[in-house]
């Protein structure tokens, strides 16, 4: 990596946190120092937990919608900074982190809008035998401290899909991003406050898991936990969370299903670009690929021939469109169950080198359903191809695994289209187009293992840090 180190810290309402105690962040790809964070600890969650709760920062909704847009003009205005700090830490190559920083912005446009919308309802009460000369109104009123805890895959596009809802909405936030890619939400914090975003609406606290993570999930002030990541964490945080609200957007194990009308051109592209977009890791990422078998064997050439085009190598390297997986342990084990596949019977058409946390892009074809590439979720540029009779087949095998989150399928057939979307159990079904489509105000979230039905994307985000109070008058 050629970018120097950043040196960063975490803040308690805007202030900067002194510490001794440091992390340093290092490139996934050749262990160059991306930068250095000073840690947080006990007393500065404490503090944090505070400050949310005595802030008084009563902003109406044309201030929020400001400091929104403020934060989004920065943005745009540092993008390759931002693009560039997302690859030193996470090892995601350039065009990947410059999407990101886009979408992050679209985040912010669309959290600048809602900020600024009406959220009201009016019942009129005359309109039963029982009825009065009354109108019952609604508003929604903030809560008082949200927790958001974000994982590595997207180091800014997480955070600001907490953070910015959570501005718009006027609900204090303490913020816990992953350790290992902290520095984007870092930055991303000053450029908040720089943008002016009062100091106790936003604090971000790295630390020892017993002295910041565990006491902020535990903690009966915190009305909110707001997660994203593994299914093992989420669950831990649903078992000690106690009585607070939870939004909990856990693992995927997303299929691709392509039916033998499908376009392959087309059902070629998805399949490349959802298991090889981010280094595979997307909870949305394309980790199963179900292929009617009439055509999978053109298929799986034709897949084999396009991954071609996807060069694996150093992330700040313009040619480079698959950079590195978070570390080496998660190119193990990709590597891992690529072995294990393949002494099950499955054949390898391409890929399947791994040099440190390098994991090349990687086809798979004849993958028995049974083996653990496919039935648990593999974080990474896998695209394991498993034959299907017809789609009431692809629907079994898709709905067969504990998770729930999104799919797609390709077809020309309407009929086809429709029963997948009512048959598929998974919170999202795609039609020509990969399982992660969406915008970011949609709804966004899956059921079972994948979370808890409670969507997010900025609309629902923003509902699930409010509260709905109701009121009456005489009319």
């Amino acid at each position: 990596m050629n970018d120097s180190p950043v040196e960063l810290a975490c803040y308690v309402a805007g202030i900067k946190v002194t510490s001794s105690k440091t992390l340093v962040v290092r490139s996934p790809y050749d262990a160059a120092v991306a930068g250095v964070v000073g840690l947080a600890g006990r007393e500065q969650t404490e503090l944090a937990i505070q400050s949310a709760l005595r802030s008084r920062e009563s902003l109406n909704r044309f201030e929020r919608s400001s400091i929104l847009e403020r934060a989004r003009q920065r943005l745009e205005e540092r993008r390759e900074e931002f693009a560039r700090l997302i690859t030193s830490e996470s090892g995601l190559c350039l065009r990947e982190t410059r999407y990101e920083v886009g979408r992050a912005l679209d985040v912010l446009r669309f959290a600048t809008m809602e900020a600024l919308r009406d959220d009201g309802e009016i019942f009129s009460c005359d309109i039963s035998p029982q009825g009065k000369a009354r109108k019952i109104f609604t508003f929604r009123e903030p809560l008082s401290c949200v927790v958001a805890i974000t994982p590595f895959n997207h180091p800014l596009n997480q955070v600001a899909h907490k953070v910015a809802p959570a501005i718009a909405a006027g609900s204090p936030m303490i913020l816990k991003p992953s350790e290992k890619t902290p520095l984007t939400a870092l930055r991303f914090a000053e450029l908040l406050y720089d943008a002016g975003l009062p100091g106790p609406m936003l604090s971000v606290l790295l630390g020892p898991t017993a002295e910041v993570a565990e006491p902020l999930v535990r903690d009966s002030r915190v009305e909110l936990v707001t997660f994203t990541g593994s299914v093992a964490v989420g669950k831990r945080i649903a078992e000690t969370a106690g009585y607070k609200r939870l939004v909990l957007e856990l693992g995927g194990n997303d299929p691709l299903i392509v039916l033998a009308d499908a376009d392959l051109d087309l059902a070629v592209h998805l399949a490349a670009e959802g298991s090889y977009r981010n280094s595979g890791q997307r909870c949305t990422a394309v980790k199963r690929i179900l292929v009617q078998e009439n055509v999978a064997d053109e298929f799986a050439q034709r897949l084999a021939k396009k991954t071609e085009g996807y060069p694996c190598g150093n992330p700040m390297d313009e040619a480079t469109r698959v950079g590195t997986v978070i570390d080496e342990p998660a190119a193990i084990y990709l590597e891992t169950v690529l072995q294990e596949a393949l002494a099950a019977g499955a054949k390898l058409l391409i890929g399947g080198e791994r040099k440190g946390a390098l994991f090349e892009p990687t086809v798979i074809q004849n993958v028995p359903r049974n083996v653990r590439m496919v039935t648990c979720e593999s974080f990474g540029p896998l695209a394991p191809i498993i034959n299907v009779k017809d789609l009431d087949d692809a629907i079994t095998v898709a709905n067969s695994t504990p998770y729930g989150l999104s799919s797609g399928v390709v077809t020309n057939s309407l009929d086809e289209a429709i029963k997948a979307v009512k048959q598929l159990r998974c919170g999202t079904v795609n039609v020509n187009e990969v399982p992660g489509y969406r915008i970011e105000s949609s709804p966004f979230g899956g059921i079972k293992e994948s979370g808890l039905g409670i969507k997010e994307g900025v609309v629902e985000a923003i509902k699930s840090m409010t509260t709905v109070k109701t009121f009456s008058l005489p009319w």
